[in-house]
């Protein structure tokens, strides 16, 4: 709960954004003010994740540029057909620097299919082999792909123990689309489900049922900025500021404080990416982690 003391305002909200684009050039000519705007709404971190080994090297160049700003190195699913495996392997060394966090965007889109199926999998199977060999996080799209994607990932669940190296989380499922079911399918595996500013759509039931039935302890918040903002700012460039509100919505869905949700929700990003001081879980408490 955020602390107040008599004459002074209360502390803003801790939140981070665990899904953004935000090195990309949507951002070039304002960038500056679009982080002065997230530190000032309470965003002590944000993840901005490549999609090719070009974009991803621009991802890592805006971390080091500022100390709230992580980045994650990775390839898409739309671009897999471009990737050669001089560009996989670039990944992988550019995934062993401590600015990168997490292993991303990788996956699987079968709705656009703007890359062979078959050369998307290759290219997923490849990215989550470096997730293990650097002991870091992946960070998954699954567009219209999890019947694809959940035994995939359950194979790789199995190899990898359920959890990473150092006992942290495989991973999260970025923009979570599919039901509480496949949401608890995910977590058995291993993974955090990742809710989006697109929560406060008045069409968003289905994830603010992912919301209900999922443990808080298993959520992350993201804007995906700049795609996806949310219903207030409807129409316009999300960005990592409008995070509060999905932050909001998932506190109304669960009947919690919002300072409940923000608190644990960064807890959560914070521990898996490493960022703060971590103790893995033993069997003992693996199921609270």
């Amino acid at each position: 709960m955020a602390k107040e003391t008599r004459g002074s305002p209360p502390d803003p909200m801790r939140l981070f954004d665990t899904h953004s684009h935000i090195h990309d050039k949507d951002f070039d000519a304002d960038r500056d003010g679009i982080l002065r705007r997230a530190e000032r709404d309470g965003v002590i971190g944000i993840l901005t994740l490549g999609v090719t080994a070009e974009n991803s090297g621009r991802a890592l160049a805006l971390s080091r540029r500022h100390a709230f700003v992580w980045a994650a190195a990775g390839v898409h699913p739309h671009n897999a057909a471009d990737a050669t495996e001089a560009d996989l392997d670039g990944l992988e060394e550019m995934a062993r620097d401590p600015r990168v966090v997490a292993v991303g965007e990788i996956g699987l889109d079968f709705y656009r299919n703007l890359s062979p199926r078959e050369r998307q999998l290759a290219v997923f199977r490849r990215q989550l082999e470096t997730s293990g060999r650097v002991s870091k996080p992946v960070a998954i799209h699954a567009r219209e792909a999890h019947d694809e994607m959940l035994p995939l990932l359950a194979a790789w669940s199995r190899e990898m123990g359920g959890r990473l190296p150092d006992g942290r989380p495989l991973g999260i499922m970025h923009y979570f689309s599919a039901d509480a079911a496949h949401a608890a399918s995910y977590i058995n595996l291993g993974f955090m489900i990742s809710v989006h500013t697109s929560v406060t759509h008045p069409k968003a039931s289905q994830l603010a049922e992912v919301v209900r039935e999922t443990p808080l302890q298993y959520l992350v918040l993201e804007t995906d900025s700049p795609h996806g903002a949310p219903q207030r700012f409807r129409g316009k460039r999300n960005e990592p500021a409008y995070l509060a509100e999905a932050a909001a919505k998932v506190a109304e869905v669960k009947g919690v404080p919002v300072e409940t949700v923000a608190d644990t929700t960064t807890d959560n990003a914070l521990r898996i990416f490493g960022i703060s001081p971590f103790v893995p879980p033993t069997s003992a408490n693996r199921g609270s982690a």
